[in-house]
C-alpha cells in the first residue's frame, strides 16, 4: 500500500536519530515521492541535529576551531556555521549590543545569532551591590521618563516573546516569522518550512532540493565535467586556467581561455604567406596546393618563400583534343556529337578521352556473320540467375513474372508473399500463409467442406457432450450456446452454466405471514408455522444451517407440575432439510446427525436408543447408532431414491434408557422436502 509523505518523512527522521547518517538509509517503498521524502527528511535532520550541536559546542567552549570534524561534510559545514553564528551572538551580549543581528548573515544564522544573544538574560541580576555608593533618590515623572525612553512601554522591547519578529500595537503585540519560516500554534514560535516536501522550491530538472533552516538550496545531480566547477547555486561555471595558472603554456606563447578548457598561443607572430606550428615555428604556405586556383586559367602556378608567382603555358594538343576557346589547355573532342553518326544504325556511339568506339545497344550483341547487333536472350542465357520465378525475354531486354500466391518486388526480380487476406476472401478470419491463405472461423463455429471459405454455425446443444455443458437446459445462438434454470426458485451462477438456488428467506422475497417461519428448499420456499407445544419454549433463535433451518422446543414446566417433570420429554426440535429428487444410490447416505448429550447420572448405567416412529414412506429412510469423538451420534440416512417434488415429516426420538425404562427423550420432527430439482 502507498504510504504518506507523513509516514516516509517520519521514517527517514529516525534514522537520521538513530544512525547521524543518510548514506545508507533503507527505502521503504518503491514510491519516486515517499523516496523522495525519506531522503529530504533524514538530510533535514542531520542538518538541525548539526546545526544543534554547533551551539552546544559554542557555549560549552566558546570557541569552534578544536572541534574535528570527521569529514568535510555538509552536516560539518552546518555546525561549523551554527557555531560560529552563536558566538557572534554571545559577543554582542557581552559587549551590550542588540540582538537584533544584521540580515546580510542570513536567516539561519540570524536565528542562532539571536538564540544565543538572548540567553541567561533573564538570569542577569540587575540589583545594586551593597557597596555602592548611594545617591539620593530623584523623582522623575511619567512623562519625563517616556522622552528619556521612548520604548519603555514597547511590548517588544528586546525582541518580546516572540521567538524571531514582533509588532507593538499598543494593546498587545504580534509574532510573525521570517520567510522561509511558519507561525506555529502557539503565536510564537517559528518553525522552518521544508520547502522540498511542500513542493514550493524551484529546483530544475537534474537537481536534488536540500532543506536549510528558512530557505533550500538545490544541489546538483551529476558533476559538471572536466573544465568547469559548480558554484554555491549549482550551477556549472567555466574554470579561467589561464587566471588561475592551473594551464601548461610553454614560456613563449600566450594562455587564452577557452569554455571547459585553454589555448596556448605563440607570442611570436608570422607574416603574411607562413603559418605557425605547434612549437612557434614559421613554415611557409604552398599557395599552389590550395582549393583556391590562385592562378587564372591558362597559367602555371610557382610557390615562392611567402608568396607565388603565375606563369603562363602555351599547350600543343595531340589527336583526339583541341585547344579549348581561351586557348589556354587542350580538351576532348566528341567525335559522337557529329551528324555523320560514325558507328551507324543499330549502335550506340561512346565518347573516351581522346578516342571514341562503337558498341551495340544494351541487351544486343554484335554478330560477326551479319555484323549486326542481334537480341541476347538473357533467359537462356543466365537461366535462374535473373529472376526469382519465371523470366520473359523481350528484344533488348527481359521482364521477371512470378507464381500465384506471390507478387513482384520493387527490385523487379525477387518475388514476395502476397497477402491475399487484405481482399478479404474469407467469411470470418484469414491467416495469410507463405505463397497462398488459409481461412478459420471465430469459437463457436466450423469452416465449411464446401468452399473451404464459409463458417457454419456449431450446434453445442446437440453434441455428443452437451447434455454436460448446462446444468438444465442448453439453447443454441449463433456462434455460441446459452444455458437457462427453471422458470421459478433458481438463478443461474456465476459460471453460466449451472443453476444456483434462490434463498427466498434470505432474500425476502417470500410471501409467509408475520405467524409463519420461511424455510428455503431447492427451488422454492415453504411457510410453516410451528409452535412449541404446551409446557415447552423455544430456545432462541432459528439456526440456520447449509441446505437445513432447525428450531428447537425446551421443557418449561409450571411450579408444582409434577406430570410434566416426570414426562420423560426434554426438547422437541423441528428440522427442516431439502434432498435431492433421485440419485443412483452405490451406498446410503448420510443427512441428518443427531448427537446425544449424556444426562447427569454415569454413562456406563444407561442406553442410548435411536428410532424413527413416524413418516418413514417405503422405508427410505433408516437410522444407525454411531460413536465420534467420544459422543454418541444417531445418523440419519437416505436409503432409497425418492422422486419429487416430495413432502414428508420424518420423527425421530432420541431416548436415554436406564434399567430398562426411559429416563431423557429427545423428539425431532425433520420436514423432509424433495424437489423436483437438484443442481
Amino acid at each position: 500500500a502507498d504510504l504518506s509523505v507523513e509516514e516516509c518523512c517520519d521514517k527517514g527522521v529516525e534514522w537520521a536519530n538513530k544512525n547521524r547518517i543518510c548514506a545508507s538509509l533503507p527505502l521503504i517503498s518503491e514510491s519516486r515521492e515517499c523516496s523522495m521524502t525519506q531522503v529530504q527528511c533524514c538530510r533535514s535532520q542531520l542538518e538541525k541535529q548539526s546545526c544543534s550541536d554547533g551551539v552546544e559546542f559554542a557555549s560549552a567552549r566558546e570557541e569552534c576551531d578544536s572541534h574535528i570534524a570527521k569529514n568535510s561534510t555538509c552536516e560539518a559545514e552546518h555546525f561549523k556555521t551554527c557555531c560560529y553564528c552563536c558566538l557572534l551572538g554571545k559577543a554582542a551580549q557581552a559587549q551590550g549590543q542588540s540582538c537584533e543581528p544584521n540580515p546580510k548573515i542570513g536567516y539561519q544564522c540570524g536565528i542562532v545569532f539571536r538564540t544565543c544573544c538572548g540567553k541567561d538574560q533573564e538570569g542577569i541580576d540587575l540589583s545594586i551591590s551593597d557597596y555602592a555608593p548611594k545617591k539620593e533618590p530623584v523623582e522623575i515623572s511619567k512623562e519625563e521618563l517616556d522622552q528619556e525612553d521612548p520604548y519603555l512601554h514597547d511590548g517588544c522591547r528586546g525582541g518580546g516573546p516572540c521567538s524571531q519578529q514582533c509588532r507593538d500595537t499598543g494593546s498587545s503585540y504580534v509574532c510573525s516569522c521570517f520567510v522561509g519560516y511558519q507561525l506555529q500554534p502557539d503565536g510564537i514560535t517559528c518553525e522552518d518550512i521544508n520547502e522540498c516536501i511542500t513542493g514550493t522550491h524551484n529546483c530544475g530538472i537534474g537537481q536534488t532540493c536540500v532543506n536549510t533552516l528558512g530557505s533550500f538550496r538545490c544541489q546538483r545531480d551529476t558533476s559538471c565535467g572536466t573544465g568547469y566547477e559548480l558554484t554555491d547555486d549549482s550551477r556549472c561555471k567555466d574554470i579561467d586556467e589561464c587566471e588561475t595558472g592551473t594551464h601548461n603554456c610553454p614560456p613563449d606563447f600566450i594562455c587564452q581561455n577557452t569554455p571547459g578548457s585553454f589555448r596556448c598561443r605563440p607570442k611570436l607572430q608570422c607574416m603574411s604567406g607562413f603559418i605557425q606550428d605547434a612549437l612557434g615555428n614559421c613554415i611557409d604556405i604552398n599557395e599552389c596546393l590550395s582549393t583556391n586556383m590562385p592562378c587564372p586559367a591558362g597559367q602555371i602556378c610557382i610557390n615562392t618563400d611567402g608568396s607565388f608567382t603565375c606563369q603562363r603555358i602555351s599547350p600543343s594538343c595531340g589527336r583526339g583534343y583541341h585547344l579549348n576557346e581561351d586557348g589556354t589547355r587542350c580538351v576532348d573532342v566528341d567525335e559522337c556529337s557529329s551528324s555523320n553518326q560514325p558507328c551507324g544504325e543499330g549502335h550506340v556511339c561512346i565518347n573516351a578521352p581522346g578516342n571514341y568506339r562503337c558498341e551495340c545497344k544494351a541487351g544486343y550483341t554484335f554478330d560477326v556473320i551479319s555484323r549486326t547487333c542481334i537480341d541476347i536472350n538473357e533467359c537462356r542465357r543466365y537461366p535462374g540467375r535473373l529472376c526469382a520465378h519465371k523470366c520473359e525475354n523481350t528484344p533488348g531486354s527481359y521482364y521477371c513474372t512470378c507464381t500465384m500466391g506471390f507478387k513482384l518486388s520493387a527490385d523487379g526480380r525477387s518475388c514476395e508473399d502476397l497477402n491475399e487476406c487484405e481482399s478479404n476472401p474469407c467469411s470470418q478470419e484469414c491467416a495469410n500463409v507463405y505463397g497462398s491463405y488459409q481461412c478459420y472461423c471465430r469459437r463457436g463455429f466450423q469452416l465449411s467442406d464446401i468452399d473451404g471459405i464459409s463458417c457454419e454455425d456449431i450446434d453445442e446443444c446437440a453434441l455428443p457432450t452437451g447434455g454436460h455443458i448446462c446444468s438444465f437446459r442448453c439453447i443454441n445462438t449463433p456462434g455460441s450456446f446459452q444455458c437457462t434454470c427453471p422458470s421459478t426458485g433458481y438463478k443461474l451462477a456465476p459460471n453460466a452454466r449451472n443453476c444456483q438456488d434462490i434463498d427466498e428467506c434470505v432474500a425476502e422475497s417470500h410471501n409467509c405471514s408475520f405467524n409463519e417461519t420461511c424455510f428455503n428448499i431447492q427451488g422454492g420456499f415453504r411457510c410453516l408455522s410451528l409452535e412449541c407445544p404446551e409446557n415447552y419454549r423455544k430456545s432462541g433463535d432459528t439456526v440456520r444451517l447449509e441446505k437445513t433451518d432447525t428450531i428447537r422446543c425446551i421443557k418449561s414446566c409450571r411450579p408444582n407440575d409434577v406430570s410434566c417433570l416426570l414426562d420423560p420429554v426434554h426438547t422437541i426440535s423441528h428440522t427442516v432439510i431439502s434432498l435431492p429428487t433421485f440419485r443412483e444410490f452405490t451406498r446410503p447416505e448420510e443427512i441428518i446427525f443427531l448427537r446425544a448429550i449424556t444426562p447427569t447420572y454415569p454413562a456406563n448405567q444407561a442406553d442410548i436408543i435411536f428410532d424413527i416412529t413416524e413418516g418413514n414412506l417405503r422405508d427410505s429412510f433408516d437410522i444407525i447408532k454411531r460413536y465420534m469423538d467420544g459422543m454418541t451420534v444417531g445418523v440419519v440416512r437416505q436409503v432409497r431414491p425418492i422422486i419429487g417434488p416430495f413432502h414428508a415429516i420424518l420423527k425421530l426420538e432420541m431416548n436415554y434408557v436406564m434399567g430398562g425404562v426411559v429416563s431423557h427423550r429427545n423428539i425431532v420432527n425433520v420436514h423432509i422436502f424433495v424437489s423436483e430439482y437438484w443442481f
